[in-house]
């Protein structure tokens, strides 16, 4: 029965006796995982920062929040999608306006554009038969635009192209000279 103490003893001993290297390592797990936790935390709190108070009432979990985020951003990209049909709508409804010239309007060859202020610079509103998109493009990129984004829609055989482009200096920007060279375009 001597035996069986000192068997423990040793088993205790060697169970205790980890390397510097084992211990370092995992002192090195330990703060790996503790600043993506920390960086975790710190992306849901800003993405909880970016919702509408209606979508994060009382949610606290973190699934919650990403759930919610999701919610929020179908509901914008429905948005998005309603607001782009009802401009088409008024756009057909404001030709339709010109009575008996809304033939005419609808069946000539000649490109009409429409270039307003938006959020992101502006957003020129283009409709033509014959004109290509490439065309289009390669006129706002020589007057200084980025194109940031495209939409387009087929009404009545005529395509209607919806650009966003980023306007580096509003003061420089020539819209009147734009609104042409894009309107005589062929």
């Amino acid at each position: 029965m001597a035996d069986f103490p000192e068997k423990r003893r040793k088993r205790r001993k060697e169970v205790r006796v980890v390397s510097n290297e084992e211990n370092m390592e995992k002192i090195m797990h330990r703060e790996v995982e503790k600043q993506r936790r920390q960086e975790m935390a710190s992306l849901y709190a800003s993405l909880r920062s970016l919702l509408p108070l209606e979508f994060i009432q009382g949610k606290r979990s973190t699934s919650d929040q990403l759930n919610e985020a999701v919610n929020y951003i179908n509901y914008l990209q429905r948005n998005i999608k309603d607001m782009s049909s009802k401009r088409d709508d008024l756009m057909l409804s404001s030709r339709q306006s010109f009575g008996s010239t809304n033939e005419k309007f609808m069946n000539d060859y000649s490109n009409h554009v429409v270039i307003r202020p938006c959020l992101v610079g502006v957003e020129i509103v283009f409709s033509g038969l014959l004109t290509p998109l490439s065309s289009v493009l390669q006129v706002i990129s020589e007057h200084g635009l980025c194109v940031l984004g495209c939409t387009s829609s087929n009404v009545n055989g005529r395509i209607i192209h919806t650009l966003q482009a980023e306007v580096n200096d509003l003061a420089l920007a020539d819209f009147a000279d734009l609104k042409d060279a894009l309107t005589l375009m062929k």
